[in-house]
């Protein structure tokens, strides 16, 4: 009896492993996930490389002629109204825009998909319980609840991405749970069932490898939704004061006075932000199109 699970468990295995491998596959084939992927891969780049580019310390201000420079040879970006790099700043501002954008879709998909796949698979009370609570967060307005929270907890890089993964968990909650409802009344639960799987196995065993290509499509979404949400709070004033972001040289361009006559300081953060937005929301009409049913057989793969 063990050999027929040890082998059942393997094979299961090679076929997600498959399934994986297939779903790549095709993601990397997309036209749209393509131009996502490499977009994505460039923002990566410049901030993991920030210190090979040229770059200097984003705070360090300059000297009264090096004031609103626009770009030349030595400032390829030009300067702000403080003598800073802006260069340098928008190298700097992908990292804070890439980590909270990936920790807050990590933080939002774990909690959603443990409160998805609790309520799903037990149903009853305890779904009633918990869904009520994702009832209550998703009427809540998400902008104005974003800025409230972060001005009363004060600017940080932290405070926004609890705030931002706060706001966005229970729309995961809900797709999780509305794929569990099926799933565990497929034939393979209830093999499972039979030879004495407990329900944490067929939860977290049996039941989440099934739903984690639509985790994958929720964590993208969610990704552009807290580059969008940090660009917000930051040029309100309400991101982290010690760290540049593309948001928060947008408050300071606005708070200066200078946007108009100053265009170098403040469309390299636009672009920046618009052009980031853009590559995930390519790579998240990829992934949504890949795992449309017969995606596969209407393209001939």
């Amino acid at each position: 009896m063990s050999d027929i699970s040890l082998n059942n468990k393997q094979k299961k295995t090679k076929i997600r492993r498959q399934k994986i491998k297939d779903f790549i596959s095709l993601l990397i084939n997309h036209r749209m996930g393509k131009v996502g992927v490499g977009v994505i891969i460039f923002f990566l780049f410049i901030a993991f490389a920030a210190p090979l580019l040229r770059t200097v310390n984003p705070h360090q201000s300059g000297n009264a002629v090096e004031i609103l420079i626009p770009p030349d040879g030595q400032f390829w970006f030009g300067t702000d109204d403080l003598g800073r790099d802006v260069w340098s700043q928008v190298i700097y501002g992908s990292r804070i825009s890439l980590l909270i954008g990936f920790i807050s879709a990590l933080a939002t998909i774990l909690t959603g998909t443990l409160v998805g796949i609790i309520a799903g698979f037990y149903g009853g009370i305890i779904e009633e319980i918990l869904m009520r609570i994702v009832d209550f967060f998703m009427m809540l307005p998400a902008l104005p609840l974003m800025i409230v929270l972060a001005a009363v907890l004060g600017p940080s890089i932290w405070n926004i991405i609890f705030v931002v993964s706060l706001i966005s968990w229970p729309t995961t909650a809900r797709v999780v749970r509305s794929q569990i409802l099926s799933l565990k009344e497929r034939p393979f639960i209830e093999a499972s069932r039979c030879i004495g799987a407990s329900n944490s196995l067929l939860m977290f065993g049996e039941i989440f490898p099934n739903v984690v290509p639509i985790l994958f499509a929720e964590a993208v979404i969610m990704i552009t939704e807290a580059i969008y949400a940090e660009a917000v709070l930051s040029f309100l004033g309400l991101g982290d004061p010690v760290r540049m972001s593309w948001g928060s040289m947008l408050h300071f361009a606005f708070d200066s006075g200078v946007m108009a006559r100053a265009p170098w300081w403040v469309l390299p953060p636009i672009l920046s932000i618009i052009l980031l937005i853009v590559g995930f929301s390519f790579l998240g009409t990829a992934v949504s199109d890949v795992l449309k049913p017969g995606y596969k057989e209407t393209k001939g793969l």
